[in-house]
């Protein structure tokens, strides 16, 4: 494929929104062979790489895209792994735009390359064509433990596994991939086809998972250290402790959190009609919240057939969600009602919500994360008529593994503190990273966290 305008990027095809509005399958369809190779043209081969700089796990970036180039791309995969465990996820759900994308050079005078879908590109081909990372170290016969099978353990445990170790992931869930299988979308990152596959790529590099653990109950830190004999453990249990608003009608039937909503539909297939915990008919649906997770509330919830309402209390411009997934909530019909803010969750005789009151706001000065206040305007209330609500307000480590192991210390969100260049908590031997540490991020910020932790660890136990 000829590049006609170095400015612009190749396209990447797509479902269409009216088609794809009622199916769970993945909205983009990336990039074909020649497609890839055509976009990957587009690279400037930067003697001094800022897109590198803007990754968390520092992939070479041009490295592997002139392997793609050239039509390498085995070799290109290759490249990738040496940074990076899940290369499908990561060109699916990174936001590419404000990381490696937003440094790059192309960026200045026109579309910057298309990494992330690059990324996805190689990753398929090399899942498609039966090609896996190996582990190269020789076994050094120490024994780690991993807490939580989501992006951060998984990234920590492969390279904890290439470098020699005997790994154990303990994952308290039914099936292994945390926020990856029950908290993103099958259209947005399909389960079966690609994230089970990247799990498998990590069990291949030796590392077990066990699932149905729940550590802090089946089992402590101080037990895994203690008794069960390993050496180290690595904590990278994320943040699921849903957060509300604490307005009145929030305990209504019909009213969830983005965690249990997603987790239903996404890890139990709730939207099956046949399925043991289904997700009730809902009609009209507001989402509370501007984030990726309320995009992919919304977008759940309308495949199911509601009306779905965005409530944001800030403007478009001030949206923390990435604006591709933005604007295919909006391609895909969700209603976005900005500058609005709930007061109350109305709730019918049987305790059912019945609507959600709401007032509008505009925006004062900025506050301490940089955005301008949100500030209610007097008499400006107005109720929106639904039957559901989900708030996507963010979440919160859960307490059970810090108030069940001695001396690991948390803040004052509960978060577990740990240093930013080795993930070492305060407790010897036990290292943490990922939304655990820092509250709800990004699934790249989690494993850029796990590569740290796992080298930070190597270390430890090289001393």
């Amino acid at each position: 494929m000829e590049v006609k305008d170095v400015k612009v990027r190749i396209p990447v095809r797509e479902q269409d929104p009216k088609v794809r509005a009622t199916n769970f399958d993945e909205v983009c369809l990336g990039y074909n062979e020649e497609e890839a190779m055509a976009e990957a043209s587009r690279c400037l081969n930067c003697k001094n790489p800022f897109c590198v700089s803007g990754c968390p796990v520092a992939i070479n970036i041009p490295a592997f895209i002139q392997e793609v180039k050239a039509g390498n791309f085995e070799e290109a995969y290759n490249i990738i792994s040496q940074s990076s465990a899940l290369p499908a996820v990561c060109g699916r759900v990174c936001p590419q735009e404000t990381q490696c994308e937003g440094k790059c050079i192309r960026g200045k005078m026109g579309d910057p390359v298309a990494i992330g879908k690059l990324e996805r590109f190689v990753a398929d081909w090399a899942r498609q064509h039966g090609i896996t990372p190996k582990a190269t170290a020789e076994k050094k016969g120490k024994k780690i433990a991993v807490i939580g099978s989501g992006p951060s353990g998984l990234t920590c445990a492969g390279d904890l596994a290439k470098m020699g170790y005997d790994v154990t992931i303990y994952e308290a869930l039914h099936k292994a991939g945390g926020v990856l299988v029950y908290g993103i979308p099958e259209f947005r990152l399909p389960k079966d086809e690609v994230v089970a596959a990247e799990v498998e790529n990590v069990k291949k590099l030796g590392v077990k998972i066990e699932t149905n653990v729940i550590i802090g109950k089946s089992v402590t830190i101080d037990e895994l250290l203690n008794e069960e004999g390993f050496d180290a453990v690595y904590i990278g249990s994320g943040a699921g402790l849903p957060k509300f608003m604490g307005i009145p009608g929030e305990n209504a039937c019909g009213v969830y959190s983005a965690n249990e909503y997603l987790t239903r539909s996404n890890l139990m297939k709730a939207f099956k009609d046949d399925h043991a915990t289904p997700i009730f008919n809902i009609k009209k649906v507001a989402v509370v919240g501007g984030g990726n997770v309320a995009m992919d509330a919304a977008r759940t919830a309308l495949r199911l057939g509601a009306e779905v309402h965005i409530v944001y209390r800030r403007s478009e411009e001030e949206l923390p969600a990435r604006v591709e997934e933005v604007h295919h909530a909006k391609e895909e019909g969700v209603i976005f009602d900005l500058l609005t803010n709930p007061t109350e969750i109305l709730v019918d005789d049987k305790g059912w919500v019945s609507g959600i009151k709401c007032i509008r706001m505009e925006l004062g000065e900025p506050d301490a994360s940089g955005r301008r206040r949100p500030v209610e305007i007097p008499g400006s209330e107005f109720e929106i008529d639904v039957d559901a609500v989900i708030m996507s307000l963010g979440t919160s480590p859960n307490p059970l593994i810090s108030s069940t192991t001695v001396g690991l210390d948390t803040d004052k969100r509960k978060c577990i503190i740990a240093t930013e260049e080795t993930g070492a908590t305060t407790k010897e031997g036990v290292y943490a990273g990922g939304d655990a540490v820092t509250g709800a991020a990004t699934v790249i910020l989690a494993m850029g966290a796990g590569k740290i932790a796992a080298k930070g660890i190597d270390e430890f136990l090289s001393k």
